[in-house]
């Protein structure tokens, strides 16, 4: 199997192994409660749509829960629980302290609130929505889970806020569940004073839908031409829900010592295409198929995900593993 920079050290998806998932996924029969993470500033009109209006106070987001296709589904809901702990609380509960008491409550490190960022902020009450939960990496005994959310703030009787932010929860292997020990919060910095023409159509097109993260990646500048290019290109076709561009992402190759292509703003990630979800067994892998051959076409050196197309062989452009089972990985060499 070709292993392009963004490869990681996991055994390929194979088909045998959806047997195995199927009966994993017991566990994402898990109710969870609502979703957590903020920003403060309002995504975009095209960033995962807008904040449904609540006249008494703050929205009802859906809760997140695991496909059943998916490759070790309690390891993502360790990772989304913690960060919907740390993100969501009642009038009174705001606060690194509160915060800490909640993240105990799940029995692991309340230190990890001190780690939150923008997680955690100074409004009364606030909700949080996790839209996507995907593999930043998944081996045998560690994983990094990038929760991609939007969160709701208010504070007295003022506004309900709308923001959101990406969150690299690092996990390891334990008995009886998995551990945490470190998040790392997505870091976007600030927007920058123009932007090329690529970035504002990106920005403004209703077919790239952007999380508030990697939004916040492309108003500051920092990504390349051939990546915005490739997003337009592949708006013509298809609707792309993008989980994460630059920041939010480990910045080696999960489980190596090679610098990811995401950091420097030279790959992005797709979790659903045409409102089919990558990991959904149910998505037809022809449209999958389809959508990596032409991000190929669009001058992608190094794409992954949860197939291998057809013919594609040693020394190619594309790979498969189990961390790319739930995306779509598109790379450019600048």
């Amino acid at each position: 199997m070709p292993r392009g920079p963004e490869a990681r050290a996991a055994a390929p998806t194979r088909p045998a192994q959806l047997g195995r998932r199927a009966v994993l996924a017991g566990a994402a029969g898990l109710a969870l409660g609502a979703s957590v993470c903020a920003c403060g500033t309002a995504p975009p009109r095209n960033a995962m749509g807008s904040a449904p209006p609540s006249p008494a106070g703050l929205p009802r987001p859906a809760a997140w829960r695991p496909d059943p296709s998916d490759v070790r589904p309690e390891v993502k809901l360790r990772a989304v629980r913690l960060v919907e702990a740390l993100g969501r609380w009642r009038d009174g509960g705001g606060g690194v302290a509160k915060a800490r008491e909640r993240v105990a409550a799940l029995g692991l490190p309340p230190a990890l609130a001190g780690q939150a960022g923008p997680l955690l902020s100074g409004a009364d009450a606030a909700v949080v929505e996790v839209t996507d939960a995907q593999y930043g990496g998944i081996l045998a005994g560690s994983a990094s889970v990038l929760v991609v959310c939007r969160q709701w703030t208010r504070t007295g009787g003022g506004p309900v806020v709308a923001g959101g932010t990406t969150v690299d929860v690092r996990l390891t292997a334990g008995a009886p569940r998995w551990s945490v020990g470190e998040l790392h919060p997505a870091e976007p910095g600030p927007a920058a004073g123009s932007l090329p023409e690529p970035a504002r159509q990106v920005l403004g097109d209703a077919r790239i839908r952007l999380p508030a993260a990697a939004a916040a990646d492309i108003r500051g500048g920092g990504v390349h031409a051939s990546v915005l290019r490739a997003m337009l290109r592949l708006a013509e076709r298809y609707r792309m829900d993008v989980s994460v561009v630059r920041s939010g992402h480990p910045l080696n190759v999960f489980g190596t010592g090679r610098p990811s292509d995401h950091p420097p703003g030279r790959a992005f990630d797709v979790w659903r295409i045409d409102g089919r979800a990558v990991v959904d067994r149910a998505t037809p892998r022809a449209l999958v198929e389809a959508f990596m051959r032409d991000a190929a076409a669009a001058g992608s050196y190094n794409v992954g995900g949860p197939l291998l197309p057809a013919g594609a062989g040693a020394g190619r452009q594309f790979f498969t593993d189990d961390t790319h089972h739930d995306h779509v990985h598109v790379g450019f060499t600048g």
